[in-house]
Parts: structure tokens; C-alpha cells; sequence
């Protein structure tokens, strides 16, 4: 990540929700729109979220202790995975309710220039905060499609702040369309309808979050490019001649856990394999950096077992002996 790219971004989504936020409640209390008061709300609960963020990052960089030993770097993920619980639960199940109760008994909007103007406001500070989640993304996302970069980003801050802005800019426009069809119609039901597709979209949006963090949360392995780099830092051809089996674990964003069985000829002594350990080591941190922690086993190669077929022990994906 950047880390720094991530805080970035946070704190530009932060201070536009703030604002946003205190704008979209003024409006309601002016107009009695339920979508300013949903819209509201979904602001106030974003700009918590990005504070969950910011603490999680914070709390991750405590350094190891005897209980924890590979360290907090995972706390990012549980703060990010309780975005998601809030955007759910603040945001989208208040929006769903609030917009049921519009429906159900409609308002005349008063004051239409409070919500429209605020709303035209919030869309141009939430474009910014979009487009510095963007560009800061650009810088780490190389060749995947965004669909893949929220999928397979190890980091979880900067996925979380493109959606959550994504979201934002719908939710606005759903919010002015209903709000302009209740103001031409004169039937408060419109606005009753922007604010449940806001829920709705809200729901979705956190569902998407959960999902991903889940999986962070469950402990995800390297990606295929850093594999590939760390199996070929391992052999040497020399005394290591291969990769018996091999399992990345990534234990935060930038820290990443290697454990490998190596095969090494029957006849090379312990100093030999030892020094070509520390040496692989060596090569897999010059090749992957965040890769810090490293265990690996010497094993004997066994060209009878290789030829068995596959090794049961052996890493989804891996082509070892």
C-alpha cells in the first residue's frame, strides 16, 4: 500500500463526510426530507467508519508480544470488516426503515432549495474525495480491473473508501432523483422511494465489504506474482533443488509468512544446508519484502515418491515434488 496512500484517502473521505454530513442534517431540518435525513445518517456513519480505519491501522503498527507473536498487522482487517456491520446497520438498515415510514405516510417537501442546494454540494465534495481514492489506488493497482483490485487487495483501506465513495455518489443522485420527482409531482412518496433505494444500495455495498474482509480475516496466501517470485528466490540449483511444498500466509497487509519443505541432496552436509537457508532467506526478502517471516525445512528429494504423483502436503497450485 501503501499505507500512507491509504491515509490519504481516508482522510479526504473523512473530511468531506464530515461536512457533508452536517450540511445533509441542516437540510432535513428544514425541508423534512427523509432522503436528507437518510442521506444524513449515511454520511455520519461513514465518517465512522473511516475512523474505525484509521484506528485499525493505527493499532496494527503495536509491535509483537509474547501472546501475539506475529504481531497486530490483522487488526486492519477486523476494523474493516466492522465497517461493513455499520454501513449495514447504521446506514443501510436505517435508510430501508426510514424510507418504508416516508411511503407509508408522505411528507410535502418544504424549502426545496435546502435539500437540492446541499445535495449539489455534496456530490461535488464527494467527487473529490472519490477521485483522491482513485488516483491513490492507480498507484498500486498496475493492470487489474477494479473489480479484481477490491477482490484481491491485501490491504483492506483503500477498497473500502472506493466503495463507500462509490456508494456515496449513487446514493446522492438517488437522493436528488427523489427528492426532484417529489418536488414536481408534489407526492412525497418519491422521496420515500429514493431513501429505500439508498437503503438497499447501503446493504449491498456492506454485503460486497463483508465478504472480502472475511476472507482477509480468514488468512489469504500470497498473490500468484509474489508466489511465483518467492519460488524462484528459493532455488538455487546449487544445494536447494526444489520446492517440495510451500505455504504463504499473509499475517497483515505488508507482512507476509513463508513456510517451505526444500529439497536438498542426501550428501550436502549441515553447514552446507544451513548456509543455502539463510541464504534463500535472503533472496525471498530481496525478492518480496514483505515477506519477514520465513521458515523453511530441509527435506531429502525423493524422485520415487515425485514420481507417485501429487504430494498430498503440497500448496494448492504448486507444482513441488
Amino acid at each position: 500500500m501503501s499505507a500512507s496512500g491509504g491515509t490519504r484517502a481516508i482522510v479526504a473521505a473523512l473530511a468531506a463526510n464530515l461536512a457533508i454530513a452536517v450540511a445533509k442534517f441542516v437540510a432535513f431540518i428544514f425541508s423534512g426530507s427523509s432522503s436528507m435525513l437518510a442521506e444524513s445518517v449515511h454520511s455520519l456513519a461513514d465518517s465512522g467508519n473511516q475512523g474505525l480505519l484509521l484506528l485499525g491501522g493505527k493499532k496494527a503498527q503495536r509491535e509483537a508480544t509474547p501472546q501475539h507473536p506475529f504481531g497486530y498487522g490483522r487488526e486492519r482487517y477486523v476494523y474493516a470488516f466492522l465497517v461493513s456491520i455499520v454501513l449495514f446497520s447504521v446506514g443501510g438498515m436505517f435508510a430501508v426503515y426510514e424510507g418504508y415510514e416516508k411511503i407509508k405516510d408522505p411528507h410535502e417537501i418544504e424549502a426545496w432549495y435546502w435539500p437540492i442546494g446541499v445535495l449539489v454540494f455534496a456530490i461535488i465534495a464527494e467527487s473529490f474525495s472519490f477521485r483522491t481514492a482513485i488516483k491513490e489506488s492507480n498507484q498500486i493497482r498496475g493492470n487489474l480491473s477494479w473489480k479484481d483490485f477490491i477482490r484481491r487487495a491485501k490491504a483492506p483501506e483503500l477498497p473500502v473508501v472506493l466503495l463507500e465513495d462509490f456508494g456515496a455518489l449513487i446514493g446522492l443522485v438517488l437522493a436528488l432523483g427523489g427528492v426532484g420527482l417529489a418536488l414536481a409531482t408534489g407526492d412525497g412518496v418519491w422521496d420515500g422511494i429514493g431513501t429505500l433505494c439508498i437503503g438497499l444500495l447501503l446493504i449491498v455495498i456492506a454485503i460486497v465489504l463483508a465478504a472480502e474482509t472475511k476472507s482477509l480475516l480468514l488468512g489469504e496466501a500470497a498473490g500468484t506474482e509474489d508466489v511465483d517470485k518467492i519460488k524462484n528466490a528459493l532455488v538455487d540449483g546449487d544445494v536447494v533443488t526444489g520446492i517440495i511444498h510451500m505455504r504463504t500466509l499473509h499475517l497483515g497487509p505488508e507482512e507476509l509468512l513463508v513456510a517451505a519443505k526444500i529439497a536438498v541432496e542426501h550428501d550436502d552436509t549441515a553447514a552446507e544446508v544451513a548456509d543455502a537457508i539463510n541464504a534463500a532467506e535472503a533472496r525471498i526478502r530481496a525478492a518480496v519484502p514483505i515477506a519477514r517471516v520465513i521458515y523453511l525445512e530441509p527435506d531429502i528429494y525423493n524422485a520415487a515418491a515425485a514420481a507417485a504423483g501429487v504430494n498430498p502436503a503440497k500448496s494448492p497450485g504448486d507444482s513441488g515434488h
